[in-house]
């Protein structure tokens, strides 16, 4: 049986896009799924009394700057020259994780997540605009207008809150999280952690 690779996903993470970009050689290699679970990161920031790491290390000389030369070092590792930090970070990530639910319940998940994250990542789009989610989503063949509007079933919004809060639960306190069976790893930075647990 193959293993399972849980992840803990939020599309207002850089680090998550670098993750799920980086993940297709690992799932070849180990032959493990990948299971994604949404959750809402500032809902996850305030339920564990974290913080983005932006505001978290503001004031720590060197910090930030080191970040983003890790950043640098991980995108050329994985060859993800398609990366771009969104000029509109932080972006309000309700709407679109509330559309992967809903995206998730009428079996389209994997073309949303590649329109909404190359939208993020690589076109550098305000996906926190309705008006500019719905052109990506058309562009990209799904049915926006049925997407979006299932981001107000309560339903859809039940489902995210439980998925967020069952992170929490479970000791997660970022993303991109990761479990294999109850082991947990956190940051892109723990993939080499991740491929040898999915071996194990």
């Amino acid at each position: 049986m193959a293993a399972t690779l849980e992840f803990l996903f939020d599309f207002g993470s850089p680090n998550a896009y670098l993750s799920w970009r980086a993940l297709p050689p690992i799932l070849a290699r180990t032959g493990a799924v990948v299971a994604v679970q949404p959750v809402l990161l500032g809902g996850l920031f305030k339920l564990t009394g974290n913080r983005s790491p932006v505001e978290a290390f503001a004031e720590v000389k060197g910090k930030l700057a080191y970040e983003n030369l890790e950043t640098k070092r991980f995108v050329a590792r994985h060859g993800l020259s398609a990366f771009r930090m969104n000029p509109h970070f932080p972006v309000n990530t309700l709407l679109i994780m509330r559309g992967l639910v809903a995206a998730r319940r009428t079996g389209v998940s994997a073309a949303y997540m590649e329109a909404v994250l190359a939208a993020m990542w690589e076109d550098g789009r305000k996906m926190d605009d309705p008006g500019i989610v719905a052109e990506v989503l058309a562009a990209a063949g799904l049915d926006a207008r049925g997407l979006l509007e299932a981001t107000q079933d309560p339903e859809v919004k039940a489902e995210l809150l439980a998925g967020t809060e069952a992170a929490a639960a479970r000791a997660a306190f970022g993303v991109p999280t990761f479990f294999v069976g109850e082991e947990m790893f956190f940051g892109k930075d723990r993939l080499g952690q991740v491929e040898e647990a999915l071996s194990a």
